[in-house]
């Protein structure tokens, strides 16, 4: 007896959906589950994926096979990044780069791969639930779901937090630091103190952008102790730069024509007015101090600025500026301010003068 099989069914035709904006609800939708698209840009950094991926598209089972993957969950994972134009899919379905997933290669000048996962370390995922009690407090809950402050913890139960931390403050600051030479007149200037200047990589873009300045980097030891290697030991700017280890919100016992404030003031307000009158303290009449800070109004990077913001409230109490209340504190520590100009999309300078 033969048996005949069954010819399949066809495959009914889909009905394209309708092209419109995102409805309101699918909008929240999407906004709910953005812990999984935070979670996958992490994973793809992990796996090294964008590292993996060179310059021609790939089919998903090479690219499981340079990764270390299983096919379909990687194909799983990168359709979903995809859909926020993170690497793209090809009609015959490989993958390829776009801008933002080569961003995630540690080789891309303006690699975010370092900040990518500092932004998804383990104990993020354990604060970000806890904003309700951070806001309905006004201080931060890391102490109380670690038992311990947020740098203290950082340097002494998560060392590989903090190597991630390292590098992320490294890569951001060596990227700004060219825009903010880059807006620097320093015509008449002959010294330079960047404070709280971390490694120097402001400083050392400086120097070397001028070859008869000379600065100073002021830091906390345990970072000036790291500086970049441009600017100690037998560096190249070694001879023109004095390194100098202390807090800032105690004292700045350091002479300049200009003075650096980037990034620092994100304390409690005491302690910024603090810091801003030790340099004032420290400074002579008729000297420049620029402060550079992201903002979280009036800014093309509010998305990410807001973001930061809500996480320096969990993590240490801290709060970005807007720019009325950086105007503020700056104005009640008695510095004048000349101007406040765009040094890139996320960062602002207020352009200060020491009155006499």
């Amino acid at each position: 007896m033969t048996t005949v099989s069954p010819t399949p069914a066809p495959t009914p035709a889909a009905v394209p959906h309708p092209v419109a904006p995102p409805q309101p609800a699918m909008q929240l939708r999407e906004i709910v589950f953005g812990a999984a698209r935070a979670a996958a840009v992490r994973a793809a950094v992990r796996l090294g994926v964008a590292d993996a991926l060179g310059e021609t598209p790939a089919d998903v089972r090479e690219l499981a096979t340079l990764v270390g993957t299983e096919p379909v969950p990687l194909r799983r994972l990168l359709r979903a990044l995809s859909c926020y134009g993170i690497f793209a899919e090809t009609p015959d379905g490989c993958f390829a780069h776009t801008e933002m997933s080569r961003l995630l290669r540690e080789d891309d000048p303006n690699s975010l791969r370092h900040i990518s996962l500092w932004c998804t370390e383990p104990w993020t995922w354990e604060v970000w639930p806890r904003l309700d009690d951070a806001v309905r407090t006004g201080r931060s809950v890391f102490e109380d779901v670690h038992g311990k402050g947020f740098f203290d913890y950082l340097h002494q139960d998560a060392d590989e937090s903090a190597r991630v931390f390292d590098r992320a403050m490294t890569t951001s600051s060596v990227q700004s630091a060219r825009d903010v030479a880059d807006l620097l007149d320093l015509t008449g200037v002959s010294s330079v103190a960047d404070i709280g200047g971390g490694q120097g990589h402001v400083l050392a873009s400086l120097l070397e952008k001028h070859p008869s300045l000379r600065g100073t980097l002021m830091d906390l030891p345990g970072v000036v102790a790291r500086a970049d290697a441009r600017l100690r030991d037998e560096g190249p700017l070694c001879g023109r730069t004095r390194i100098v280890a202390g807090d800032c919100r105690e004292a700045v016992p350091v002479a300049a024509d200009l003075y650096i404030i980037k990034n620092i003031l994100e304390w409690d307000d005491d302690s910024t007015r603090r810091t801003l009158r030790n340099v004032i303290r420290a400074a002579r009449p008729g000297a420049r101090v620029v402060v550079i800070e992201n903002l979280v109004d009036d800014s093309p990077s509010m998305r990410f600025t807001t973001a930061m913001d809500l996480l320096l409230l969990l993590n240490v109490g801290g709060a970005k500026h807007t720019r009325d209340s950086m105007v503020g504190r700056i104005s009640e520590a008695g510095l004048v301010i000349d101007r406040i100009v765009p040094v890139n999309t996320y960062l602002d300078a207020f352009e200060c003068v020491v009155p006499d």
